[in-house]
């Protein structure tokens, strides 16, 4: 969502500024004020230092308005709503699966801060509690969380963390890998991000398991998240859908913290039956053939590199919510405003898309095989 433009609380017309006190000096001293006066260039002085205090004052209102508040500005106003501090940066967790190499009569301990990392990355992980591999049994499942917060920590597929740096820990050790994909790690609010939090909270005074409430809560989970459709597939039962900035639906990980969010006895009304699910995704493929104008100031390889990132836009954009209907036009506007003289587009082809709030399984629209054609230069 984008924030509101800067209120203007005070005029900061500096024409009419120097207008009003030309006027209002020539009635006074009956003197008429000419361009290169000494009367004139004192004037434009004081309108100058006028226009600083104005432009001081909108900024200092401004900064009292939610929508427009930056930095610690901005955190001062969560005071007022249910997220009085701006979320964090926080370190993306998976699972780890320890192994020993024999069966033990007695239980083996996996030591809290354990660390593993994987075997090419830099970014060190560790068990985040104390966990015995039972007697009779060769391995453990403990859940670790990165060393390093953020989103950096994110995206490792299952068995890529496989190095224990902690040997000495585990006796009997064998070999260790992650067996979820790692999510859940978060940047630190941005300043939009933070607004959006704050205004949706609004939603959350309510105890009756209102859909702008589980929303709130929802998202509250993770700055990555972007959209979250709340609907009722069942009589009692809430389905909770969501979607991340980068156009995938929540992992496993996700998933799992948004359900134990709004499962909480302070959320979730008393006979809900609260779960998170996948959405359905409907694929679509880019495929179009582009032409460059001849004779363009702007070089053929800096279009073709614009087109690129219109493309790369075009697919962030259509991804980003549930419900956005597969739309080719603002594909085609995208390439064009990147440089194109036109495009010959095979595909996508317009596809409705659900966006689940009329209680069904929301859609999302994911992309398949991406085939540009560079057709060369074109007359006007």
């Amino acid at each position: 969502m984008s924030r509101n433009p800067e209120y203007q609380f005070v005029s900061t017309d500096v024409e009419g500024l120097v207008s009003k006190m030309t006027a209002a000096y020539e009635m006074i001293t009956g003197a008429t004020v000419r361009p290169a006066s000494p009367e004139n260039l004192f004037i434009l002085w004081v309108a100058d230092v006028m226009l600083q205090f104005a432009a001081n004052i909108n900024f200092a209102a401004n900064q009292n308005v939610p929508s427009r508040a930056e930095g610690e500005n901005l955190d001062a106003l969560g005071d007022l709503t249910r997220v009085p501090e701006r979320p964090d940066a926080v370190p993306a967790v998976s699972t780890q699966r320890f192994y020993i190499s024999a069966v033990q009569n007695s239980a083996v301990l996996v030591p809290f801060e354990t660390r593993v990392r994987s075997s090419t990355g830099n970014l060190i992980w560790e068990t985040a509690i104390d966990r015995f591999i039972p007697a009779g049994d060769l391995y453990a499942d403990i859940p670790i969380r990165c060393q390093t917060p953020g989103t950096v920590g994110n995206g490792y597929a299952i068995g890529q963390i496989n190095t224990l740096i902690d040997i000495n820990n585990i006796p009997y050790q064998s070999r260790t890998e992650n067996i979820t994909v790692s999510d859940m790690g978060a940047d630190r609010a941005t300043d939009d991000e933070y607004y959006e939090l704050m205004r949706e909270s609004m939603g959350a005074f309510s105890t009756a398991g209102a859909r702008a409430a589980y929303i709130y809560h929802a998202k509250k989970v993770s700055t990555e998240i972007s959209d979250v459709v709340p609907n009722s597939l069942l009589p009692g039962h809430v389905n909770l859908f969501t979607l991340m900035k980068d156009g995938t639906p929540a992992g496993a990980e996700i998933k799992s913290a948004v359900e134990s969010a709004c499962n909480a006895e302070n959320v979730r009304a008393f006979t809900d039956l609260v779960s998170a699910d996948d959405p359905e995704t409907v694929s679509y493929d880019i495929d179009l053939t582009y032409f460059i104008p001849r004779n363009q100031q702007t070089s053929a390889a800096d279009i073709e590199t614009a087109v690129l990132g219109a493309v790369d836009r075009y697919i962030m954009w259509q991804g980003g919510k549930f419900g956005r209907d597969i739309n080719p036009d603002i594909l085609r506007a995208e390439i064009i405003n990147a440089g194109a003289k036109r495009i010959v587009l095979t595909g996508p082809i317009f596809t409705p898309i659900r966006d689940g709030l009329d209680n069904t399984v929301p859609q999302i629209a994911a992309v398949g095989t991406v085939n540009l054609v560079n057709g060369g230069f074109e007359d006007e």
